[in-house]
């Protein structure tokens, strides 16, 4: 058995017993026994309602602990079956390693994939905002940089993208955009997207050609369906502004001849949108409240968590001084670093091609569980 084979299996069980580790197998096992002990009491449909509650609650546990434990035992057979491949000469042994080996990484990508996308609303569309920090020209020019990554992301995925606002930069780029992409799992996979983008490059904006810093903040929030309410009263000017204006990009461009662009500012927590894809005032003003919408029920979710909280507070300071979530350093080395992750590519242009996968699914796995 070569190194790289060995290294691969030896990988597989790793990576088995952190999804086990993350998804807490010994305390969801713990409690499923503790239940089938008060399961076994003769008075225990004594109380029906409280007994169904104990039984909904093992069926729920299980459904993630057997496939675990199912994964666990796996691990261990190819244990077995990569002692008996260093030992046997015939060759039978490890072409049996490689099939299992196969089977077994299909299974832990697939459980992986599940535990990495099963937040409430992973499964939903998103609308992503990309904001120009600090970094004057460089910095709207590589907010359309970040802007076009993740259009050409979309692209590869097959997902759908709807520009909803877009606000050009005098000289180059955009201040800001706003768009929707929809799929499956949309925003399961961007999510961790939400940030401060870091860009290092000699600036083609300086005549001296001199290396530039400049930062971009993106924000990620659900594109929630209709069944999802805020209490909002929509007629009340003091929790909700309205305001209708004209859009039009830099120097007259893509001017909009009517006043039909909306955007509305929640009065209690300063939140802003605007939408002005639509000609329709009537239509823009509806994609706006959605957003308005989505914003409010993100920021009453990211309450309930400390982590997710902060990360949306650093993105107040979209410059020096701030943390950002990933650095592109095209000057003078070539790379591309998540902060959260440690993880690191070597080429730039790729990611900024919109392959982004290795990045997404970094930070997806260190999140199990969280």
């Amino acid at each position: 058995m070569d190194n790289e084979l060995r290294h691969s299996c030896s990988e597989m069980i790793q990576r088995i017993v952190h999804l086990q580790d993350s998804l807490d197998l010994a305390g969801k096992t713990r409690r499923e026994d503790e239940i089938k002990e008060i399961m076994s009491a003769a008075n225990f449909w004594e109380n029906q309602e409280k007994a169904q509650k104990f039984v909904s609650e093992l069926r729920q546990l299980t459904v993630v602990s057997k496939p675990l434990r199912e994964l666990g035992a796996a691990g261990e057979d190819l244990k077995v079956l990569m002692e008996f491949a260093d030992e046997d000469e015939s060759g039978a042994s490890l072409a049996e390693l490689i099939e299992a080996g196969e089977t077994l990484r299909k299974r832990l990508d697939a459980m992986e994939l599940q535990a990495m996308l099963s937040g409430p609303n992973d499964h939903a569309g998103a609308y992503i905002s990309i904001q120009a920090g600090e970094g004057g020209t460089d910095a709207s020019d590589w907010a359309a940089m970040l802007l076009r990554m993740y259009q050409r992301w979309a692209e590869i995925k097959g997902f759908e993208c709807e520009e909803l606002e877009l606000s050009e930069a005098e000289e180059a780029g955009i201040r800001s955009a706003t768009y929707a992409i929809r799929g499956e799992y949309v925003y399961g996979y961007l999510k961790g997207e939400t940030g401060v983008h870091r860009l290092i490059r000699m600036s083609p904006f300086d005549a001296a050609g001199r290396r530039q810093t400049s930062f971009a903040a993106v924000d990620v929030i659900p594109e929630l369906d209709d069944s999802v309410t805020i209490d909002i009263d929509w007629e009340d000017k003091t929790q909700v502004r309205e305001d209708v204006f004209r859009a039009g990009g830099a120097g007259g461009q893509k001017v909009n001849k009517t006043d039909s662009a909306i955007r509305l500012t929640h009065i209690p927590t300063n939140t802003v949108v605007q939408c002005q894809n639509e000609r329709s005032q009537h239509k823009n003003r509806a994609i706006a409240r959605k957003m308005l919408t989505a914003k409010l029920y993100q920021m009453a979710e990211d309450k309930r968590s400390a982590d997710a909280a902060a990360k949306r507070g650093q993105k107040s300071r979209i410059g020096f001084g701030g943390e950002p979530i990933r650095h592109y350093v095209m000057a003078p080395q070539q790379y591309v670093k998540d902060a959260r992750t440690g993880v690191t590519i070597g080429n730039p242009m790729r990611v900024l091609d919109g392959d982004l996968d290795e990045l997404m699914e970094a930070y997806l796995r260190g999140s199990i569980g969280k």
